[in-house]
């Protein structure tokens, strides 16, 4: 049995309502609860577990998952269903980097189908991620971008705010620490992948594989000025492990902290932190996926279909 949570936003697009009948006449068991308002989709998600369901589908777009990722991780390994994903948001950025359908109807079955491989779940502080964190610069775009907007031009908003933003960038003073390392930076921008691309498309950590155990972490910095600007640009295109205004490295945990609270996106969520602590869990998940999908190192295993 199936259980997918929807976003309620969503619940009344004529596309989802009819791949929802066209899979039941297919014969596949799916039950379907719509979301309230904000914290519905963990608590449905951590009930589904509880009562059993062998897979639970996240309705709706990037946070959405992260909302049912986050309940899915109150419960014991032994209890999480398998997770799939029916991409119905403005930038779908997990699912897109995945190589899932974005249709409706071959999104749910693919939800609903494909097999079920092992992805690691980090956590900054209490709160979990699946796909990225982001810091700075690139968290404003996504916390300050209308909601109308992302409706209207989907992930070309995310594009058209970043422009206007970087005419009026600003640094913050911060240290990283992770283990057999240290960086003192003004920094313009963090980004911590355990998938590859956040912000409507934008290949933040392109290396990055969901169950390899390790964050990568890409750290813009020391760009004062619009030329710095176009320099960190042409440095970002070779991805130094460390250069003037880029920095590429790979962790198992990591220690940020700035002077003033700046704004944070996990999945595209946003809050706001002086400092936290990114930990990982490797494997904690298992994640519906393509069996030649590019995010994962290890091909998947045999007899992955149900429960997790």
């Amino acid at each position: 049995m199936a259980r997918l949570i929807l976003n309620g936003k969503s619940a009344q697009l004529p596309a989802v309502r009819e791949a929802v009948f066209a899979r039941r006449e297919a014969g596949d068991d799916i039950e379907v609860r719509v979301t309230w308002e904000q914290g519905d989709a963990a608590r449905l998600a951590e009930q589904a577990g509880r009562e059993g369901v062998e897979r639970v589908i996240a309705g709706g777009g990037d946070g959405t998952v992260n909302e049912v990722v986050n309940g899915l991780m109150r419960l014991s390994p032994e209890q999480r269903p398998g997770l799939g994903i029916l991409p119905l948001g403005s930038a779908n950025d997990l699912a897109t980097s995945l190589g899932l359908p974005l249709d409706a109807e071959s999104a749910l079955a693919s939800a609903l189908h494909l097999p079920l491989r092992r992805v690691d779940v980090p956590r900054l502080d209490d709160w979990h991620f699946l796909n990225m964190a982001t810091v700075g610069f690139g968290a404003d775009i996504t916390s300050s971008t209308p909601k109308t907007l992302k409706r209207l031009l989907g992930a070309g908003a995310y594009s058209l705010i970043g422009a206007v933003k970087a005419l009026d960038f600003q640094l913050h003073p911060a240290v990283l620490r992770w283990e057999g390392g240290e960086r003192r930076a003004e920094v313009f921008m963090l980004a911590i992948g355990n998938g590859r691309q956040s912000g409507g498309g934008q290949a933040l950590t392109p290396d990055a594989s969901l169950d390899d155990g390790l964050l990568d972490v890409l750290l813009l910095h020391d760009v004062a000025s619009l030329a710095r600007l176009r320099a960190m640009r042409h440095e970002l295109a070779s991805r130094p492990a460390r250069g003037r205004h880029v920095d590429a490295f790979r962790t198992d945990g990591l220690a940020f902290e700035a002077g003033e609270e700046l704004p944070v996106t996990l999945d595209g969520e946003p809050l706001h932190r002086r400092g936290f602590q990114v930990a990982i869990s490797p494997g904690a998940l298992a994640l519906a996926a393509p069996p030649d999908c590019p995010l994962f190192s290890r091909p998947p295993q045999a007899g992955s279909r149900g429960r997790a």
